[in-house]
């Protein structure tokens, strides 16, 4: 590896993600009745498991089990830190902002998601954004069989 690629990969796991990485809120699975969900990333292998409750429409518990990389991890963590309260159309707008700041370079995701500043570096490292969208993928498909 050249100089300026290590550099490189050592700006994309900057301090700020590795302590997401490691803080991941909602670890865990729920017990009793609730909805599932289990993504995997094919590019890589990563997997998030979700687990939540809806009520009138939002979010009143979750759970997620994250198997993935550290941009993965992070990912989960920012969302982790907001879903509870949500309904689905927001989570779903967040993804899409996601999405957007990372494969078209559209701005980070308007609060509550604006947390994911943090994955800005990620965003010229393509075979890190299906790891990094799996939270929120997970999350989508949970909250529609709930």
């Amino acid at each position: 590896m050249t100089d300026a690629a290590e550099q490189d990969l050592i700006g994309l796991y900057s301090k700020r993600i590795l302590a997401l990485a490691a803080d991941i809120p909602h670890a865990g699975r729920l017990d009793g009745d609730c909805a599932t969900a289990r993504v995997r990333s094919p590019v890589c292998g990563s997997t998030v498991t979700v687990d939540l409750r809806v009520t009138d429409g939002r979010v009143t518990d979750y759970a997620q089990d994250v198997k993935a990389c550290a941009l993965g991890q992070a990912s989960a963590a920012v969302l982790g830190a907001q879903v509870v309260g949500l309904d689905r159309a927001t989570i779903a707008r967040g993804r899409d902002e996601l999405r957007a700041m990372l494969k078209s370079g559209g701005p980070v995701p308007a609060a509550p998601f604006d947390g994911y500043e943090a994955l800005t570096p990620a965003r010229d490292y393509k075979h890190r954004h299906a790891s990094i969208l799996l939270a929120f993928d997970a999350t989508l498909q949970a909250f529609d069989a709930a």
